[in-house]
């Protein structure tokens, strides 16, 4: 299993602080916004913006949020002006790290990453440094306790994905980007709860990254994911259950 997969059973499974709860609505509010004004306000017919309504109502945002999001992302209402921007670089242990951005200040943004880097052992890179070491995928995220893996998998395949994996109490369905949402639609369909999906960078190959190194990749990750700015971070480490666990309570 590949490190970051372990990574986000981890994070799933910590306990959420109101100041989590703050980070990750900052988060999902920008990409209500940035998807309603790439592709209208109406989810119906904007496949990105169902997505992060999707992922709005997981984390518990009130619904005059949402539309409150929404209507900026339209014009309805006065908001920033977010771009989309990557960030390359690398961790401890060699490990590559790719980072997604939503942000109204990008001089900002870069700073504080560079700083997250300087001040735990890693080196953020030029463009395309490690980007061509990752794949852009769907990643569906299925509740195993209802259904078995055999069925489980039958469904998915029958959904048109690429690759299904049993991980921890989670079934992990890998999609291509433009089956992304077909595959969501036919799940549900089959009476399957999506407990997570998005777009992921998922790496060809791993890095195994063990000791001091371990702890200081995890803490590169934590802090660069609590960056308002910040979207999403992906990463091609490997790091021991076991350790990985420990590094992150």
């Amino acid at each position: 299993m590949a490190g970051h997969s372990k990574w986000k059973q981890i994070k799933r499974k910590k306990a959420i602080t109101d100041a989590k709860r703050a980070s990750s609505w900052t988060k999902v509010i920008r990409e209500i916004t940035v998807a309603a004004r790439a592709g209208g306000g109406d989810p119906a017919g904007n496949p990105r913006l169902r997505t992060a309504i999707d992922a709005a109502k997981a984390v518990n945002m009130p619904g005059e949020n949402i539309e409150r999001g929404i209507k900026k992302g339209t014009g309805e209402l006065e908001g920033s002006v977010y771009e989309e921007l990557t960030y390359e670089g690398y961790g401890p242990g060699g490990a590559a790290i790719f980072i997604e951005v939503t942000t109204d200040n990008a001089n900002r943004t870069v700073a504080e990453i560079r700083h997250a880097f300087s001040r735990n052992g890693g080196n953020l890179g030029a463009t395309n440094s490690v980007a061509w070491m990752f794949d852009r995928k769907g990643q569906v995220y299925l509740g195993s306790s209802r259904h078995d893996e055999d069925t489980a998998l039958e469904a998915a395949l029958e959904s048109g994905a690429e690759d299904f994996a049993h991980e921890g109490d989670l079934y992990l369905v890998t999609t291509a980007p433009p089956m992304f949402h077909a595959v969501q639609d036919s799940l549900r369909a089959k009476g399957f709860e999506i407990e997570s999906a998005e777009l992921a960078m998922v790496p060809r190959n791993t890095v195994r990254v063990e000791g001091a190194d371990a702890e200081r990749i995890v803490r590169l990750m934590d802090v660069l994911e609590e960056l308002d700015d910040v979207s999403k971070v992906f990463s091609n480490f490997d790091i021991d259950a076991a350790q990985l666990a420990e590094a992150s309570a």
